[in-house]
């Protein structure tokens, strides 16, 4: 009998040991600002073994991972891979957007402090940001114990991505030569942050944004934090978000691989190598299937148009600044009220001064119609569109959609500005080779998506996903809820491995 007894028990146990849900000790997101998707294969050849090869060869890619809005900026990329969000339920409009009368930055806050320096520059949260994101739903879904962090150069790719429920976020202040955060998330630094910046050698006011070592401060602060906060070792599953900001910074004074330049070849294979030391330190700390990692980007990059016309490429530039003023003219005639239609544009979005046309008792209405007919004829645009009609167009639906999704009413800007394929919205000099990004064409959308990891067999697809997918991949794949506002699918060919 009491074998019998023990044998039950035993095979309870063994039910229950089965029943519960099986997830990775570590969830690692990785953001590289300014990736375009061919650059995996561009650079492949002169990539090392162990890094992005690795990621390459052993994980699962999405190569036709599209952004599904507009515009194409770094605030609403981190934004929208962690939320599952475009700007139309996450909030995020872009870096900057108007809130009441105002233009705010995406994560300006100052209801707080910084922490670790007395710059306005770490007065920041995640409060403009209306979703959830994949973190805080692990958070929620294991009664708050998941530990959850950000870290990046820039603010806003440390904070997006970790969340409203984040134990810390982290980001650099170069006028402390060292990693901050706000009260948002804690009164003080932690001890092993304190520590990391002391050894840190850069001075006070270099900017490691524009430089390759940016790239190396960064994984090095993130393998920081996972050693101190002992990220996946804690019994439950952690999340660590990193992003890597010097790609887009030097991508924009310097350009992309096609411009004469070294910059973009010289930070992308710093990537490679200091990403194979922080794999070498997952393996070490979580072991290899230990950890579930992806790899995109905020958003992609256009040639510059000087490299464009040299090889009689289509390209050019747009001098916004010029069309507005034309505009304003041509606006003050029609209603015979002199001013200053326009009072702020955020790349292709341009914003009406709302205050100055009821204080003249103007119908907005009648004056988009107006400024939307001026801009139609300006030869770099194919056209303008006003934000709350959009769905009626004359437009292909790969461009109506995306002003669709990236519209916030309130926040986003009047007009929709749609300029010709791989121009860039102000006046390029002859001689400048930067790059940008934020329009509609596949050079700023098309990005990497890559899984590696727990549950990840090598493989790929063709098939076309989207930036706000990738939130609710990784969530069905942990077996969480997606996010509050994602709009999302998970990417089935992810999922389903087994």
């Amino acid at each position: 009998m009491k074998k019998l007894i023990f044998s039950v028990l035993l095979c309870c146990v063994a039910i229950v040991a089965s029943a519960q849900v099986q997830r990775p000790k570590l969830v690692v997101g990785i953001v590289i600002d300014q990736m375009r998707w061919d650059y995996l294969y561009y650079y492949y050849d002169k990539f090392g073994e162990g890094g992005m090869k690795r990621l390459i060869n052993e994980g699962f890619s999405c190569d036709n991972q599209m952004l599904n809005y507009v515009p194409t900026v770094t605030g609403v990329g981190h934004a929208s891979i962690y939320t599952g969000a475009g700007p139309a339920t996450s909030g995020i409009a872009s870096n900057d957007f108007r809130d009441g009368d105002k233009m705010v930055y995406c994560c300006d806050d100052p209801s707080v402090q910084g922490v670790g320096t007395t710059s306005k520059s770490a007065q920041m949260s995640p409060h403009y940001m209306l979703g959830t994101t994949i973190g805080d739903m692990l958070r929620q879904a294991t009664d708050f114990k998941a530990k959850v962090f950000g870290v990046a150069i820039k603010d806003r790719a440390a904070i997006l991505p970790a969340g409203h429920s984040a134990n810390g976020a982290f980001w650099y202040d170069k006028s402390v030569a060292g990693f901050v955060t706000s009260s948002y998330y804690m009164d003080k630094l932690p001890d092993y942050v304190v520590k990391f910046n002391k050894q840190n050698t850069m001075k006070k006011g270099y900017d490691p944004k524009v430089h390759a070592d940016g790239v190396t401060v960064t994984f090095d602060m993130a393998e920081a934090i996972m050693k101190a906060e002992k990220l996946g070792q804690n019994g439950t599953t952690d999340m660590l978000c990193v992003s890597i900001s010097s790609t887009d910074a030097i991508s924009h004074q310097t350009g992309t691989w096609c411009s004469p330049g070294k910059e973009n070849e010289e930070v992308f294979l710093t990537l490679d190598r200091d990403i194979k030391k922080f794999f070498d330190a997952l393996d070490a700390q979580v072991g290899k299937d230990g950890y579930l990692l992806f790899l995109t980007a905020d958003h992609a990059g256009t040639h510059n148009p000087n490299t464009q016309r040299e090889h009689k490429l289509v390209g050019g530039s747009w001098d916004k600044t010029a069309t507005l003023r034309q505009v304003n003219e041509a606006l003050s005639k029609k209603f015979g009220v002199e001013g200053k239609y326009f009072n702020a544009s955020v790349g292709f979005s341009l914003y009406l001064d709302h205050a100055f046309l009821a204080q003249n008792n103007l119908d907005i209405e009648a004056v988009k119609a107006a400024a939307i007919a001026e801009l139609k004829k300006v030869p770099e645009l194919i056209t303008a569109v006003d934000y709350e009609k959009a769905a009626v167009a004359a437009l292909p639906q790969w461009i109506r959609e995306r002003i669709i999704n990236g519209y916030y009413k309130g926040r986003s800007g009047d007009i929709y500005a749609v300029a010709k394929a791989n121009y860039f919205d102000w006046a390029v000099k002859p001689g400048f080779y930067g790059s940008t990004h934020g329009s509609w064409n596949p050079a700023d959308t098309h990005i990497p998506l890559i899984f590696m990891g727990w549950n990840v067999k090598p493989g790929k697809t063709n098939r076309l996903t989207t930036m706000v997918d990738t939130a609710p991949t990784v969530c069905a794949m942990l077996h969480v809820q997606a996010p509050d506002a994602s709009t999302g699918n998970p990417i089935v060919e992810v999922v389903d491995q087994k």
